[in-house]
């Protein structure tokens, strides 16, 4: 699932998350699956399976993802304001639609009683309060009145365009950036507050490579067309986000964004080696901290960011640090001025009038990820919304939405899952007692967050103004990095959420050794309550299994039960459990999905490991569920094939070249289609449910498959 780093600030923990063909028929297709004579259950529960997505003219042994689902494909088409389609997506367009209606109700004018909505509203004990719905409806009001946006032009900017004008000598950076970053507008490197990997209670300052106006460092460094392609269309960008702004020559203040920002991307650390838990973990004291950059003043800069009581930060990346210290001596105010110009027009577009929103869109939307229409105001206004009241907008989300019976049935599906866990640790021939024990108690102590916080976020100090975009985003910014700061020296609040519940996604995080769920996401084809089991066992079984993996993937398992960063393995054990991660890392590097770009087998380990694990340990609770009792046939299908196809539907995506090759060179998680097909041909279960045989396209010699966990 998709990487989360709390709201874009750096990462001080780990927090990771979810979003070949043949075409040699045969008689063995969906006609040759066993069929028998239903249970009564069967007559009172679905499969669970949307057999009219098949594409039946493909054997299940050569392509499974499209046996499953080339009939959507066939019939899918991604929407023009969209980079990609899938099962995500489209649970993430009816979580987003339904806020639309809410919201729209919310921002009606309607006769108050006090200080709050109208009487007519609904309310639960859980749901939002009168002033919280005033909020939501008054915020998302606010970003449809685009006549008074085009009216107000740029000045809602002018006073920090003022304050990049005051830059004009080295000594302003730090108070500088620190300002800005208070408002989210990116420096070369960030600043932010999480927990302290090696002392999971207790909050730290994490400083972090970033700055960087293309999506990666090998957005500047590669050479081939489309990449430079990509870098002439970023100065094109700018150059006309500067003239729009009234930048004094603008074509030359573009250039020189774009070398500043080189310099920077090459000296950055690649994304394989930023993931790397030991090598970014390095503690050192604020005054070590000047002294690697003996340029900056970090006493000014952490005063203004409201961190003045740090004594030890955590350092990312600290010959980047160094070598950013050269960059900033070496580049003059000038260049500086306009490069923070350029990122506080990036960062404000969206609330800036139409040409502003449509230059950005035409880089970043359709240049770097293929979206051939902007998005309609309307719903740019309920993402604008929700990622401000994003807990308030949950309650709204729950109250109108969430089935409660779901949370219930999630419980005693994870009970399963985790006893299968247990079982399979049990069985791993390669590992020692010792560490078995170990990975026991680590598993034991997972916290299981499911649906909605039980402690959501306050918002009563952030003050929303109905016709003031720019304000609502600018002290929503602040609110939000105040809320950050105000963590340090405090203790680690476990209650928090990294995800809100109307979010179509799960994560693991790797310091709070928790995985959560969100409303959201229990739905089908992920989660159905209405459906026989195998289906929810091959679906969002599987994406709890997923989340527990990335406990025991190559970075989550260096820490412990209570969290902390911890080497709990026998040296043995650790080239063992290495030799296998290195095994299925080569199989996704074979990959080449599009043009002359792989699947980076290092970077995506930890996703693909959640995967390959997600899998095995989803099946094998499922079986132990069924207390050695056969499952019903449902629609003509077993319950083994209707778990391996539960498994396949929820993978179901299809993307533009452009956002796909962004995918491949920054994200974390492979393709879609690749989901279903790698943890798939290594796994027994699957090749003996469908006959995959020798010379088949699902199949994978026993000596070449990868079991993990």
């Amino acid at each position: 699932m998709q990487r989360i780093s709390p709201l874009s600030l750096p990462e001080p923990v780990m927090t990771q998350h979810l979003h070949h063909s043949a075409s040699r028929l045969a008689a063995v297709a969906l006609a040759a699956l066993a069929i028998s004579a239903g249970s009564a259950n069967a007559q009172t529960l679905t499969s669970g399976i949307d057999t009219t997505n098949f594409d039946r003219s493909v054997r299940p042994q050569d392509d499974f993802f499209r046996f499953v689902n080339g009939g959507w494909l066939r019939k899918t088409e991604i929407p023009g304001d969209a980079t990609g389609v899938g099962a995500f997506q489209e649970l993430s367009d009816r979580s987003r639609n339904g806020l639309h209606t809410l919201f729209e109700d919310a921002a009606r004018p309607a006769k108050t009683v006090g200080d709050g909505r109208a009487s007519a509203m609904l309310h639960s004990a859980n749901g939002p309060t009168d002033a919280e719905r005033h909020k939501i409806g008054d915020l998302y009001a606010s970003y449809m009145d685009s006549v008074r946006v085009e009216r107000l032009g740029i000045t809602p900017l002018a006073a920090e365009l003022k304050a990049i004008g005051r830059l004009t000598s080295p000594a302003h950076l730090a108070p500088t950036f620190a300002h800005f970053a208070r408002l989210g507008v990116a420096g070369p490197f960030g600043v932010g507050v999480g927990q302290d990997a090696k002392a999971s209670s207790v909050n730290i300052v994490t400083v972090s490579q970033a700055g960087l106006g293309l999506p990666d460092r090998d957005y500047y460094l590669r050479t081939d067309a489309k990449t430079v392609a990509a870098r002439d269309a970023y100065v094109a960008y700018l150059t006309k986000m500067f003239t729009l702004a009234g930048q004094a020559d603008a074509a030359g203040a573009a250039q020189r964004v774009l070398a500043l920002e080189t310099a920077i991307a090459r000296k950055q650390w690649d994304r394989v080696k930023s993931r790397d838990r030991d090598l970014s973990y390095n503690r050192m004291s604020v005054a070590q901290l000047a002294a690697l950059m003996p340029s900056f003043d970090w006493k000014a800069y952490l005063r203004a960011a409201s961190l003045s009581n740090a004594r030890d930060v955590i350092v990312r990346q600290p010959d980047y640090l160094a070598a950013v210290d050269t960059i900033i001596k070496t580049t003059p105010a000038s260049t500086w001025r306009e490069y923070l110009t350029a990122k506080l027009l990036d960062a404000t577009a969206d609330e800036l009038p139409a040409a502003f929103v449509q230059t950005r869109f035409a880089f970043r939307g359709r240049t770097l990820s293929g979206q051939q229409e902007q998005a309609p105001r309307w719903k740019r206004a309920v993402s604008g919304t929700e990622s401000v009241l994003g807990d308030a907008t949950g309650k709204l989300y729950v109250e109108r939405f969430f089935r409660p019976e779901a949370k219930v049935r999630m419980d005693a599906l994870v009970k399963n899952l985790r006893n299968a866990y247990a079982v399979g640790i049990d069985s791993l021939e390669w590992m020692s007692p010792a560490t078995k024990a170990a990975a026991k108690e680590k598993l034991a102590h997972f916290t299981v967050k499911i649906g909605y916080p039980d402690v959501p976020r306050d918002y009563a100090t952030l003050a929303i103004r109905r016709g003031d975009l720019m304000g609502n985003t600018m002290r929503a910014r602040l609110f939000q990095y105040d809320d950050m700061t105000s963590r340090l020296g405090k203790p680690v609040d476990r209650t928090r959420w990294g995800m809100t519940a109307q979010t179509v996604n799960a994560y693991y995080n790797a310091s709070n050794n928790e995985i959560v769920f969100p409303a959201a996401i229990l739905q089908p084809p992920f989660f159905d309550v209405y459906a026989d089991d195998a289906a929810n066992y091959g679906g969002i079984v599987a994406v709890i299994g997923h989340e527990i993996g990335h406990g025991f993937d190559d970075q989550g398992r260096k820490s412990d039960g209570e969290g902390n960063l911890r080497d709990w393995w026998t040296r043995d054990d650790a080239t063992a459990f290495n030799a296998r991660t290195t095994k299925l890392g080569a199989q996704y590097d074979a990959i080449n999905p599009i043009d002359d770009l792989h699947i980076n087998g290092k970077l995506t380990m930890g996703e693909n490991i959640g995967d390959l694990s997600g899998l095995a340990q989803a099946y094998r609770a499922w079986r132990i569920s069924l207390g050695g009792k056969e499952p019903p046939v449902i629609d003509g299908l077993t319950g083994d094939q209707r778990f391996f196809m539960g498994f396949a539907q929820i993978w179901r995506s299809k993307s533009r070249d452009e956002s796909l090759r962004n995918q491949l060179l920054t994200n974390p998680h492979s393709p879609g289609p690749y989901r279903a097909f790698v943890p798939l041909v290594n796994n027994d279960a699957f090749l003996r449910t469908f006959n995959v045989q020798a010379g088949d396209g699902m199949y994978r010699a026993s000596a070449d498959r990868v079991k993990i966990w």
